[in-house]
Parts: C-alpha cells; sequence; structure tokens
C-alpha cells in the first residue's frame, strides 16, 4: 500500500519503499545546460543521459522541453495547453489515480517545475524527490539503463489559472495598481546585473532576491531544513506579514529567466507552509524583451 504524500517532496528511503508499487509512476525531469554553437547557453533534452548514464529503476523520462512545454510559445518552457498536459501526463503512465514522484540530475527546479504544472492542472498526488538523483547516487542506491515503458491511460486536468501571473499583473504590482510580493530565483550576480545572457540585464523593481541554487544541500541537492528557508525567505515573509496587516493581498509571485528556477522557490515556500503563491511563465525571457518595462540591478537581500 502506497503511503500518502504529507508534504511536496518524499525522501529517498519513501521512494525505496515504494518503487515497483502500481500505483507509483517516477519521473525523471532532466533538463541539461549546454553551450550551443554561438557560444551561448541552450537546453538540451536529458533523455540520452537518462539511457545511458542511468536512472532510478522505472523511472520514466518526462520530457519537459517539447511535450511538458508548448514548443511554438513565445518564450522558451512556456506552459502547455490543458490538452497538450492531458496528453503529456498519460503518455508517460500517469493517470488520476497515479502518485506521481518526480526528480532530476540538477538541483531540483526542473523537478519542481513538473510538480508545479501537475499541481496548476489541479493534481495534488505529486511530490518532488528530495536530492533527486544527486541524493540517491550518493547513498549508492540502484540505477537501471536503458528505456522504461510506461503503462498507457488517462489523464484529466482541473486547470488552477490562479497559480500562473502574466506580464499584466507583474506590471500592474511594479506600478503600484495591484498588491503582490515579487520573489526572483535568478542567481544573485544575475539579480544585480552584474551577469546574464539576456541583452536586458537586472530585475524587476521591488523584487526580493531568493536564489533557487541557496535552497539546496551543495552536496546532496536536498532541500535546506525549514528554519534555513525561513531564513533565506525572511524579507519576503516579512513582505507578506505586513500586507497581512495592512489587510491587502498577500499573494507572492516568483520568477526567474524563463519560470524554471522559480518553481523551486515556490516548492520551498511550500515546504514552509507558503502556499499563496502564483509563478511569472514568462518571467525575464520575457518582461526583458519589451523595452517599456523596467529593469534595475544591485539592491541584494
Amino acid at each position: 500500500m502506497v503511503s500518502p504524500l504529507v508534504a511536496p517532496i518524499v525522501s529517498t528511503q519513501w521512494l525505496c519503499d515504494h518503487i515497483g508499487s502500481d500505483s507509483v509512476v517516477v519521473l525523471d525531469a532532466s533538463v541539461l545546460r549546454v553551450t550551443g554553437f554561438d557560444s551561448h547557453p541552450t537546453w538540451l533534452s536529458g533523455l540520452d543521459q537518462y539511457l545511458v548514464g542511468g536512472h532510478i529503476p522505472g523511472a520514466i523520462f518526462a520530457d519537459l522541453i517539447d511535450e511538458f512545454s508548448n514548443p511554438t510559445g513565445a518564450f522558451g518552457f512556456e506552459r502547455p495547453s490543458i490538452a497538450q498536459f492531458e496528453a503529456a501526463a498519460a503518455a508517460v503512465g500517469v493517470t488520476n489515480d497515479s502518485t506521481v514522484i518526480v526528480y532530476d540530475t540538477a538541483a531540483g527546479q526542473w523537478a519542481a517545475r513538473l510538480w508545479w504544472l501537475f499541481r496548476a492542472n489541479g493534481y495534488d498526488r505529486v511530490a518532488v524527490l528530495d536530492g533527486g538523483l544527486t541524493k540517491w547516487n550518493h547513498e549508492d542506491r540502484p540505477i537501471d539503463t536503458g528505456s522504461v515503458e510506461p503503462a498507457r491511460g488517462a489523464f484529466t486536468s482541473t486547470e488552477r489559472p490562479q497559480l500562473w501571473a502574466d506580464k499584466t499583473f507583474v506590471a500592474s504590482v511594479v506600478s503600484g495598481e495591484a498588491a503582490a510580493t515579487l520573489v526572483c530565483a535568478v542567481p544573485a550576480s544575475e539579480f544585480a546585473a552584474e551577469s546574464g545572457e539576456r541583452a536586458r540585464r537586472g530585475h524587476i523593481p521591488g523584487s526580493v532576491s531568493v536564489p533557487s541554487g541557496r535552497l539546496v544541500d551543495a552536496e546532496t541537492n536536498a532541500f535546506l531544513k525549514p528554519d534555513a528557508l525561513r531564513a533565506l525567505f525572511a524579507p519576503t515573509l516579512d513582505l507578506t506579514a505586513r500586507s497581512a496587516v495592512a489587510g491587502t493581498p498577500t499573494l507572492i509571485v516568483a520568477y526567474c529567466d524563463g519560470a524554471i528556477a522559480a518553481a523551486a522557490d515556490a516548492l520551498a515556500l511550500a515546504l514552509i507552509g507558503v502556499t499563496d503563491v502564483a509563478i511569472y511563465d514568462g518571467s525575464l525571457t520575457e518582461w526583458s524583451v519589451d523595452d517599456a518595462l523596467p529593469l534595475v540591478g544591485a539592491a541584494i537581500y
């Protein structure tokens, strides 16, 4: 019998105890950052790494580049339509009776993105493997190679549009017409406009910096303990507490370059009990190409 999910993450031991259960679907959501021919970074499917380098036994590869994103969207990793998500979920063996465990080979941001997509499509029986394949390997747990054929089924979404924010809403927050706390998950140097690949660098005015890379242990990629996470989000939590006292909305909008690292921030917030969160799907990829929208540097929190 599968133990119920009591948190948005599960331990490697939990997964070991439940591998092979008929209702548990394990998904490898890895995406690789590589240098393109133009010397700029680009993203590559983690499928070959999954097949040759190895994966958790029974895990099915979930393609975030083409299947769980809109490949014809205006920006990279744009969220898929409801119909596309339903088809992608069913294709990897997920039904509305599945317990879905997601992991990646990075610091959890890709797994968090898929976790968020499931939640945004109305499905809560999903969790991220804490530490992902890094922690799994650190503990010398079993690895398989080759492909795993998923059982085909059907999945039905129930959309939760409130889990997304768009450019118009974020612009209204910056102008003061709407109330929300903006949290930026890019590295501190990008937040301060000291680095980055975009033509226009920096962050959206009024944002709090919480780099997603600081949320996890450097050795195992497991999330930090709740007290440490609360310390990282302290300025954010302070702003939302002030909003609550003032009687204004306490929504947190997380963003980054392309709404991937933002999902890790959203997951970390869920771990400390903060769930009034939305993700700006276009993030800086969309925001920075509109010269009418402001970007600022410095001010690291």
